[in-house]
């Protein structure tokens, strides 16, 4: 495999996601905590990622037959990032604070709702271990 060789788009497309790796990392999605009197912030955000990639070979007019034929290629991508809301840490409670308006599809309900199914879920499993308790005693 020592003489296959690297095809331009190929760099063309590593170059591209490279620099889109530069430009958004986890730090993009889950922010950098805010702490303030007890209660810790962290923004949370949406990334959606579009990219495309292609180009063509062709021969020139004055190519010689053993060169290699011409490349013309391009890339693009696009970026969006949607604030979503806030996660509030105090003590042992997390909550989820949505900045934009209440969801609008049954999924994003369902998702919002999950914090508080969690809390109440340990709640209930916690009185049920401490009315079990006393009759093992």
């Amino acid at each position: 495999m020592e003489n296959e060789k690297k095809h331009p788009v190929g760099d063309l497309m590593s170059t591209t996601m490279q620099r889109l790796r530069e430009m958004v990392d986890v730090n993009t999605v889950m922010g950098t905590p805010i702490q303030a009197e007890g209660v810790t912030l962290i923004p949370v955000s949406t990334v959606s990622i579009g990219f495309a990639s292609g180009g063509s070979d062709f021969a020139t007019k004055n190519q010689r037959p053993e060169a290699d034929n011409a490349f013309g290629g391009g890339s693009g991508a696009g970026i969006r990032v949607t604030p979503i809301g806030f996660l509030v840490v105090r003590g042992e409670s997390v909550k989820l604070l949505p900045v934009a308006p209440p969801a609008g599809t049954t999924l994003d309900r369902v998702v919002e709702m999950v914090p508080d199914l969690v809390d109440k879920v340990t709640g209930f499993i916690e009185k049920q271990k401490d009315k079990k308790e006393p009759e093992e005693l």
